[in-house]
């Protein structure tokens, strides 16, 4: 990676905090858009890598978007404030589980199933929603190119700023 990261140190802090909403974006050939929510973060020290942890099994169609495309967008949101920031990246690749990712997957599942909950929904039916056997996460990490403020507002979709 030439130049700063992407990301300073608060921003990937946020992007790391359990519980907070992932949600990751590709393309087929076709250009028609595929979508998964993810579980979870993990960001490399240098904040060059960002790593999401994805529900294979559940989200096919999406896994192999990105096995061809390369391309990804992740919206990383804070369920009680909407605050949400956008990463890119063109080299998105599947990447091997790292010692530590069931278990960051299963703490972040707890604590956005926690959050929803505080926010009046059902704690049952969030958990069910998210459910996938942890045979079937996958690791999908991408150098972010670019990242945006997504909070809604009038600095939606301007660079975010370091």
């Amino acid at each position: 990676m030439s130049g700063a990261p992407v990301l300073d140190a608060e921003h990937a802090a946020f992007v790391q905090r359990p519980g907070n909403s992932i949600t990751a974006a590709s393309r087929t050939a076709a250009n028609l858009p595929q979508l998964g929510r993810a579980l979870g973060c993990r960001i490399a020290p240098d904040r060059g890598r960002v790593t999401i942890l994805l529900p294979a099994d559940q989200y096919a169609p999406l896994v192999e978007a990105l096995r061809a495309s390369r391309a990804i967008a992740v919206v990383f949101s804070e369920p009680s404030t909407h605050r949400t920031i956008q990463l890119k990246g063109a080299d998105a690749a599947i990447e091997p589980i790292m010692p530590g990712d069931l278990e960051r997957a299963a703490r972040w599942t707890d604590d956005f199933v926690a959050g929803l909950a505080a926010l009046g929904y059902g704690a049952g039916m969030v958990r069910s929603f998210l459910w996938c056997d942890p045979a079937g996460l996958v690791a999908v990490g991408f150098t972010p190119q670019a990242a945006f403020e997504q909070t809604p507002g009038p600095q939606a979709g301007m660079p975010l700023k370091r």
